[in-house]
């Protein structure tokens, strides 16, 4: 997946500008960045729920709004931040809308679905759950749910808007394990939005720091996250230290006025 010449405004208001960026097939990329920096409009416009005022994104060397969406969902499953669970609906029903782009009008799901449904059910460690109403979860299990959708699709590339969010450290941790998981034994390539620089260093094979609409950095972990990067990206002083070879983050110093 690649962006080129990337423009978008709100109005008179620009928020990205001219952005290029490359994922990398079969890696996990953290985006970084501070509020406004455009990591949830690149998000909206890499789900083609908002279209660019210039440039394009392109996957298979094609201009994904130029894919029909059926098409684009078979190829890029995709987890938002916020999503409702309503009535009595199954944790297995839930999952099994992954499915959706395979089926044709008044079709029922044969045995290649629901194969697709138990593997993700499995995957997320969710086949217990199976006929547990989703509204009884916690918000780590539901959050589960929502990652075993977009696996049940069977999709070389998973996007995640913020899948941490709302969730104690715990959960934060177990999430992350299971992203990882399906980059290493499913082949998943993950783009995701995180905030937590540390999570970032620990689960990204790549971190791409936006700035003000455009890519201040992209890297290894170990090469771009320094004290003059974070610096510029967040406004604060962020002490950056070695750990076994890799950076850490130790605390912050507010420079802005209060």
């Amino acid at each position: 997946m690649e962006i080129k010449n990337l423009t978008f405004a709100y109005g008179r208001r620009p928020v990205l500008k001219e952005l290029n960026l490359k994922f990398t097939p079969g890696k996990i990329t953290s985006l970084l960045g501070s509020n406004g920096s455009g990591k949830t409009t690149l998000f909206q416009i890499l789900s083609k729920g908002l279209k660019p005022k210039r440039g394009a994104v392109f996957y298979d060397k094609k201009n994904i709004h130029s894919i029909k969406p059926k098409e684009y969902a078979k190829q890029v499953a995709i987890v938002h931040q916020q999503n409702r669970v309503t009535g009595d609906m199954t944790v297995r029903q839930l999952v099994s809308f992954g499915r959706t782009p395979y089926m044709k009008m008044m079709s029922r799901y044969d045995n290649r679905d629901n194969e697709a449904i138990d593997n993700a059910l499995e995957a997320m460690s969710l086949k217990e759950l199976s006929s547990t109403p989703a509204v009884n979860l916690s918000g780590g299990q539901r959050q589960r749910v929502w990652i075993a959708m977009a696996l049940a699709q069977e999709t070389p590339w998973l996007l995640l808007d913020e899948p941490t969010t709302y969730l104690d450290i715990r959960y934060q941790y177990d999430i992350l394990e299971l992203i990882k998981k399906l980059n290493d034994q499913y082949d998943k390539t993950v783009v995701m939005i995180l905030h937590d620089v540390n999570q970032a260093i620990d689960y990204s094979d790549e971190i791409v720091g936006l700035y003000q609409g455009k890519v201040l950095f992209q890297g290894e972990p170990e090469k771009v996250v320094t004290k003059e990067h974070m610096h510029t990206l967040f406004g604060v002083d962020l002490e950056v230290e070695r750990y076994e070879d890799r950076p850490i983050v130790l605390h912050r110093r507010c420079l802005c006025e209060v």
